[in-house]
């Protein structure tokens, strides 16, 4: 029971944090290559288009996050009387 609600765990998790990852990833990927085009090697360069990328996707992903994390919580709460014995 309780390895099934870490497992519950671990892929909700992942599942809330891989747009935030994913985004990050090809955003980075791409400034890189402009910046090795370019030959400009900036280091804030960089940090700026993620940071601005990743709070669009968190902003546009909120809801359905929340909503996940919430489900999950309802069903972790709902499961635990059936835990404790």
């Amino acid at each position: 029971m309780v390895l099934d609600l870490v497992r519950h765990a671990l892929f909700v998790a992942l599942v809330v944090a891989g747009p935030l990852l994913v985004t990050e990833l090809v955003v980075g990927v791409v400034v890189s290559v402009i910046q090795a085009v370019t030959s400009i090697q900036e280091q804030t360069l960089t940090f700026v288009p993620k940071l601005a990328a990743v709070a669009l996707v968190l902003v546009l992903t909120l809801p359905w996050a929340l909503h996940l994390l919430v489900q999950y919580l309802q069903q972790t709460l709902r499961s635990l009387p059936a835990a404790v014995p």
